[in-house]
Order: structure tokens, then sequence, then C-alpha cells
């Protein structure tokens, strides 16, 4: 898992069948201090994350599982919302 910032969201009007009615965030991926690390990606959400919530993301086939249908092409998903971080040092 890798936490994320979400910074917006993206609106598809056409898309995969398998992707129907999926919602989909922009993420800024960050480290455990809230740090910017990396490119800004799209994920799908699965949790009803909003705008500027600070979230666990997955990629890779683990994410296309989070789905209905297995058989699709995402390769990111939102997987939780941050409450808290205790990060000690």
């Amino acid at each position: 898992m890798k936490l994320a910032r979400v910074v917006g969201t993206v609106v598809s009007s056409h898309k995969l069948e398998s992707l129907w009615a999926q919602r989909f965030l922009l993420l800024q991926p960050v480290d455990e201090h809230g740090q910017r690390v990396g490119a800004e990606l799209v994920a799908v959400d699965t949790v009803q994350a909003g705008e500027g919530d600070l979230v666990m993301w997955e990629g890779s086939k683990e994410a296309a599982q989070t789905l209905p249908n297995w058989f699709n092409p995402c390769d990111a998903a939102v997987i939780g919302i941050v409450d808290g971080l205790d990060v000690e040092g």
C-alpha cells in the first residue's frame, strides 16, 4: 500500500464496460511525512474519498481486483481513507 493526497477528480463520459459506474480520482503520492513523491496519477475510487483526503492506494493487478469484474485495465485503486498517522522520528 502507498499513501497519496486526493487533489481532484477525473470525469470520463466514455469508458470500458468493466469501468462503468466507477469514480476516478487524481492522486498526488506522498511519503509518511506528507511530502510529494512522484507524479500525479489517476485511480479508481472504491471508498468514496474526497478532495484533500489522505488515502491508501494500491497499484498493479491488486488494483484491478478491487472491482467486481477482475478483468479490467485498472492499475491504481484507492483502498482506504487514512484517519491518522503515527510516525516516529
